[in-house]
């Protein structure tokens, strides 16, 4: 009987994790535990070098702009090489929220100098100033300017379910392709584009964290993990009763959040036209609500 072994990279555990980022972490491996995959994580913080034989799927969590200036020449100088050799060569990775922009080519902060990312995906993110620096009235003011919100993402035949958190907009070059498209929040930067994928890499704005609620991308990853070491192995399928309540639950917020009232929600393919999400809220399409009060 063969054994099955991935090898996680975590980066920055102690700086990038503030939206529960260390849950995602979490449900790999349990998700591995649940089919009897050894995963052993190794933890990259300030200084360590990546080597990217030695990783099959690399993990970062989210941050502001304060731990975004702590990890960027880091991330771009010492681990940015490896990264990108490791994806190019099938490993899987998934990149939240500010970890998200810094795996871009740049981030550039709404004061002060531009930050460097790893140049995985070719996209860049403009930030706006920050709230504290006199350049809104008002907090509501700052809050309207700001992406925040349950985030609803069509990928493939699949909704994601996330909750976003941004300041800014992240924009994608001509070699990148979204993750997805949105259904219902802001996304990347009100285009209706969502994310950005590059082989078996994910970059995505869904927090909270994002794959207790999304088997389907966990497996996606731990898929394509196993099969940088194990060719030709499928994984057995899981039951996910909570993860599919916990989805639907998400779900029902999005619509209520578009519509004022509570809705129990359904799935149905979305609708042609034009793309969604050129404003911040535009409706749920792809959502059906189903007995309304």
């Amino acid at each position: 009987m063969t054994v099955m072994k991935i090898t996680l990279g975590c980066l920055y555990p102690d700086i990038m994790s503030t939206y529960g980022d260390r849950g995602n972490v979490a449900t790999l491996l349990r998700r591995c535990e649940w089919r009897n995959i050894t995963a052993e994580v190794r933890e990259l913080r300030l200084g360590d070098r990546f080597e990217p034989g030695e990783f099959d799927l690399i993990v970062i969590g989210g941050g502001g702009e304060s731990q975004q200036r702590l990890i960027a020449s880091d991330l771009h100088k010492i681990k940015g090489p490896g990264i990108r050799e490791a994806v190019a060569q099938g490993a899987a990775a998934l990149a939240v929220g500010g970890g998200f922009e810094l795996f871009g080519r740049l981030y550039q902060p709404g004061a002060g100098a531009e930050l460097p990312g790893a140049g995985l995906f070719d996209a860049y993110t403009i930030g706006h100033r920050a709230i504290l620096d006199d350049h809104y009235d008002t907090l509501s003011e700052a809050r309207a300017d700001r992406a925040i919100g349950d985030l609803v993402v069509r990928w493939g035949d699949q909704l994601l379910v996330g909750f976003e958190n941004h300041m800014g907009g992240t924009y994608l070059g001509p070699a990148a392709k979204p993750l997805g498209q949105v259904v219902s929040g802001f996304g990347n930067n009100g285009d209706g584009s969502e994310g950005a994928r590059l082989g078996n890499a994910i970059g995505t704005h869904l927090r909270g964290p994002c794959l207790p609620k999304n088997p389907a991308l966990a497996d996606f990853l731990i898929g394509a993990a196993v099969m940088r070491r194990h060719r030709d192995t499928e994984l057995p399928p899981l039951a996910d009763e909570a993860e599919r309540a916990a989805r639907q639950i998400a779900l029902r917020r999005a619509w209520a959040a578009t519509h004022g009232r509570r809705a129990r929600v359904t799935l149905r393919p979305p609708a042609a036209g034009p793309r969604w999400g050129s404003a911040r809220r535009r409706g749920v399409p792809g959502l059906s609500p189903q007995g309304c009060p």
